[in-house]
């Protein structure tokens, strides 16, 4: 194994910076090259709701969700550097997708 390709995703920008965080110091506790972590374009979907069902079409509510992302690239991974990615505990809410190339 060579190369590890890691792209993080959460709501919130705190938890995403938390464990990349993370990352990064594992990977340089093993002397790994680390190239990141990149911010990738933040996604924002929008959501409109009525406020009431029938009547009153003009009162609506509007609802954002923001999807914030990191990518980090590591070179020169162990089988040992892998596994220890794969274990480690992160914070609820946190989506972690481990590529390998």
């Amino acid at each position: 194994m060579s190369k590890l390709s890691i792209k993080i995703k959460a709501y919130e920008a705190k938890l995403v910076d938390d464990t990349s965080k993370k990352i990064v110091a594992l990977a340089k506790q093993n002397n790994t090259k680390v190239s990141g972590p990149v911010p990738l374009p933040t996604k924002r979907e929008l959501f409109t709701v009525l406020r009431s069902t029938h009547v009153n079409k003009k009162s609506r509510e509007q609802f954002e969700i923001k999807t914030h992302q990191r990518l980090i690239v590591l070179t020169d991974v162990d089988s040992k550097l892998a596994e220890s990615l794969k274990r480690m505990t992160i914070s609820a809410g946190v989506e972690v997708n481990i590529k390998e190339k």
